[in-house]
C-alpha cells in the first residue's frame, strides 16, 4: 500500500526495519491463504488507508467469521458504523463466507480519505435502544439459526424489540460449514455489540445465549462503548482532533496493551476512572497532531524514546 522496503523479515531474525513510502490508494488484492481472519487484515489496511492521497479499494480472501477477531457482521454493522460517527468512510461487502479450517472466504471494502477524524465524547450512556442483529448459518440446517435467534431473543426479552435477520447460505456463498450470531443497540450517539460463532458440539442455544448476555450486560453497565470495540477504536481516537471519553464495563487486557503500544508511538495521553459498575476512558491526543491534523513524522517514537 505505501511501496514500503522491509529488511529482516524472516525466521529467527532479531530486528525488522521497515522504510514506508508515500500512501497513494489504488487498489489491492490480498490471499491470506488459510483461514485467518479477512477483518484482522481489514483493520490493519484501514487506519493507514485514510491517510491516502486516493481511496484505497481491497479485496481479502480468507475467514470472515473465525475465532479470535471481529465476525464479518460485527465489523460492517458496528466497528464501521462507529468509524462513519467519526468522520471515516468505508464501507464492506460480504461476497462469499468463509469459516476454520478451509478459510476461502472473500470480502471487497472501499476506504476514503479522511481529512480529520472526529473524537467521540460518549460520557454518559442513552436511555433508548433500536436492538438488531442476525444470525447466520452456512452448509448447515436452518435450525441452527433459528435456535440461536430464538435465544438471542429469550435473554433480551425487556430490552425492547430487535429486529433480527435469520440467514442460511449454501455452497455457492460459503465455504464449508459455519455460522454465528451478532447483535447489536444502537441509539443517537453509539452503538453497542457482541457476537458468537457456531461451533460444533456446542448448542445453538447456548451460542445465542452468549452473544445475548454479553449484550445485555453492556446495557445494565450503561455502557457507552463494549469492550471490543474501544480496544478496535483506540488508535482512531489517539489521532482524532480532540479528546474522546467512553464508558466501558469492564478494561479488556486487549485494551491495556494498547494504552501501553499507542503511547510509544503517538503523545497520547489514557486516563480510566472506576465508576460504579463499569469504568470511565478519557483519551487525550497530541495538541500538535490536533492542529497540523497530520500524521505523526515517520520514525517518531512515543514519550519513552
Amino acid at each position: 500500500m505505501c511501496s514500503g522496503d522491509v529488511e529482516g523479515l524472516e525466521l529467527g531474525s532479531p530486528e525488522v526495519t521497515f522504510r514506508p513510502g508515500p500512501l497513494e490508494g489504488g487498489s489491492f488484492q490480498i490471499d491470506v491463504g488459510t483461514a485467518g481472519s479477512a477483518t484482522l487484515v481489514l483493520q490493519t489496511c484501514l487506519l493507514p488507508a485514510i491517510f491516502a492521497a486516493g481511496p484505497t479499494e481491497l479485496r481479502i480472501r480468507g475467514g470472515t467469521d473465525v475465532k479470535w477477531s471481529p465476525t464479518a457482521d460485527y465489523f460492517v454493522h458496528v466497528f464501521l458504523r462507529q468509524l462513519g460517527r467519526m468522520g471515516i468512510h468505508a464501507k464492506m461487502r460480504i461476497l462469499k463466507r468463509g469459516y476454520y479450517p478451509k478459510g476461502g472466504g472473500l470480502v471487497e471494502a472501499r476506504i476514503e480519505p479522511a481529512s480529520v477524524i472526529a473524537p467521540l465524547r460518549l460520557p454518559s450512556p442513552s436511555k433508548t435502544y433500536r436492538l438488531g442483529g442476525r444470525a447466520h448459518v452456512s452448509n448447515l440446517p436452518q435450525h441452527i439459526a433459528q435456535r440461536m435467534r430464538r435465544a438471542a431473543l429469550r435473554v433480551l426479552a425487556d430490552c425492547g424489540e430487535m429486529d433480527m435477520e435469520e440467514v442460511s447460505y449454501g455452497e455457492a456463498e460459503a465455504l464449508g460449514p459455519g455460522g454465528a450470531i451478532v447483535l447489536w443497540a444502537e441509539s443517537r450517539n453509539t452503538i453497542l455489540g457482541s457476537s458468537a460463532l457456531a461451533e460444533k458440539g456446542v448448542r445453538a442455544e447456548d451460542v445465542g445465549r452468549r452473544a445475548a448476555e454479553e449484550l445485555l450486560a453492556d446495557l445494565r453497565a450503561e455502557a457507552t462503548l463494549d469492550g471490543h470495540a474501544a480496544d478496535q477504536l483506540l488508535p482512531y481516537l489517539s489521532l482524532a482532533s480532540g479528546p474522546s471519553a467512553f464508558r466501558v464495563r469492564k478494561v479488556p487486557g486487549h485494551l491495556k496493551t494498547l494504552f501501553w503500544l499507542l503511547s510509544r508511538f503517538l503523545d497520547v495521553e489514557f486516563q480510566t476512572e472506576e465508576e460504579e459498575g463499569g469504568t470511565r476512558v478519557h483519551v487525550t491526543p497530541s495538541r500538535t497532531w490536533r492542529s497540523t491534523g497530520t500524521p505523526p513524522a515517520a520514525g517518531h517514537r512515543g514519550p519513552d524514546g
